[in-house]
């Protein structure tokens, strides 16, 4: 008998649309509750034509989420804008208001302001420049509540992740901080937050707002040579005063590969983890450490990125997980996906992307594969030798931290709900309505049951 021709067995367009596209993988140790946080107008700004940085991707991972059907496993979310005041709980109210005074058509009357807070090629004044940073902060934000409520188990915000940005000025395409602000919040219930980094840049932003507390240990893995952006990230960069050994660098060369990245990762953070016993893990996933990118320099493919969020999930602590960087718009919407199906536990179908994906031919030039090959592409310079002596570095640095510190919780405040005063005040003019609509309705049956009363009188009347 003859080998089946594999060209007869393909799906027609029609039943392309009802084929299954993951298959669920069932835990039977851990079932986390995930929710997805997405505002759509996040994808709509524009930084300019030739700047790295097209919020569009993140239109393509939502795309590519809805098309694998992985909203079917998560609890969806559109979430508000961040507030003026929830902006201002980390970065300057001036700075803010810079953000939302300036425009590309009155940059000219803020020439001073221009240079005082940074804004250049970088990071440009754009059309709605400040609206965009208020619905990505927002987004987090929003995710940061639902896990503070126990309402998540995991929250995703793939439009967060923006880790450069200080307290009075962007940096590296990053205008507001949205990690700092949501850990600020996270601290209010949990008293040890862990920050994980995998961008391929130093989180310098989150590492320096919280260098002085043991409460918040920042870990980042990223490309150093003391020139590459930000030009941070160096070993001896460990913290000060209480926050001394609860900053940890892990600087690597270019090229770094698939097995000596997982290898590295997690033998550094599983004795991390274990000592420090966080509550709560935020974990980056910028997507610029994949091979092949714009900005990059390493050889990652998607699963071995991705191979590093299913291990800190292991640990069954609550988890928000958020984007970053990433600037091969197709590769980054692929990994994006790819990590949403091993946080929801599916194995997704097939080896091409399915084709009811809208602009599906940005994903042409590797054939629309879910899993090109991204790695080799760089000669890998990080050899054995110096890896263990990265390895043996940062544990070393871990004996010093005598275990979990000891946190005493103050009063929570009263505000962690996130609810604004328009909000509240629409809730209490709600609950109004549904009373006056209760109190007509038992009026309504108390008449009904009266009409019923005044009928049966003759019931009893020969």
């Amino acid at each position: 008998m003859s080998d089946w021709d594999e060209s007869t067995l393909q799906r027609d367009i029609k039943t392309e649309g009802h084929a299954p596209t993951y298959t669920k993988l069932y835990n039977a140790t851990y079932n986390p509750r995930v929710s997805y946080h997405y505002n759509p107008d996040v994808s709509k700004y524009h930084y300019g034509v030739r700047h790295p940085m097209k919020p569009f991707r993140l239109m393509l991972t939502d795309q590519l989420v809805i098309s694998y059907k992985l909203h079917e496993q998560m609890d969806l979310y559109y979430p508000r804008r961040a507030t003026k005041d929830e902006l201002t709980a980390f970065h300057s109210e001036d700075y803010v208001d810079f953000l939302r005074q300036v425009t590309p058509d009155n940059s000219s009357k803020y020439l001073e302001a221009l240079r005082e807070f940074n804004i250049g090629d970088d990071c440009p004044v754009f059309d709605g420049m400040y609206d965009y940073s208020s619905i990505y902060a927002g987004a987090l934000l929003d995710a940061t509540r639902k896990l503070i409520s126990g309402t998540s188990d995991i929250a995703i915000n793939w439009s967060g992740g923006l880790h450069h940005a200080k307290r009075t000025m962007p940096s590296g395409f990053c205008y507001v901080n949205d990690i700092v602000l949501s850990i600020l919040n996270l601290l209010r219930v949990h008293p040890r937050v862990l920050y994980i980094d995998i961008d391929i840049h130093h989180g310098d932003g989150v590492q320096e707002a919280f260098y002085t507390t043991d409460r918040v240990m920042t870990v980042s893995f990223h490309k150093y040579n003391g020139e590459f952006f930000p030009g941070t990230g160096n070993f001896d960069e460990i913290g000060v005063k209480k926050g001394k050994h609860y900053s940890v660098n892990v600087p690597l060369r270019d090229g770094i590969d698939d097995d000596s990245y997982i290898r590295l990762f997690k033998s550094v953070m599983e004795p991390l983890i274990t000592s420090f016993q966080p509550s709560v893990i935020v974990q980056q996933c910028g997507a610029d450490s994949l091979g092949g990118d714009r900005l990059g320099c390493f050889n990652l493919n998607i699963k071995a990125h991705a191979e590093c969020v299913k291990f800190v999930k292991s640990f069954g602590l609550p988890m928000l997980v958020l984007g970053g960087g990433g600037y091969t718009p197709r590769n980054v919407s692929r990994l994006w996906c790819y990590e949403t199906s091993v946080i929801t536990d599916v194995q997704l179908e097939g080896k091409q992307v399915p084709s009811s994906v809208p602009f599906r031919s940005y994903f042409a030039k590797e054939n629309y594969l879910l899993h090109p090959y991204l790695g080799e592409r760089i000669d890998n310079k990080n050899t054995k030798k110096y890896l263990e002596s990265v390895r043996i570095q940062i544990l070393e640095q871990l004996r010093f931290l005598n275990g979990a510190p000891s946190v005493s919780m103050s009063e929570i405040p009263p505000d962690i709900g996130g609810i604004t005063e328009e909000e509240e005040q629409a809730l209490r003019e709600l609950n109004e309505e549904m009373e006056v609509n209760k109190n007509r309705s038992e009026g309504g049956v108390r008449q009904l049951w009266d009409e019923k009363d005044e009928a049966r009188k003759g019931e009893l009347v020969d």
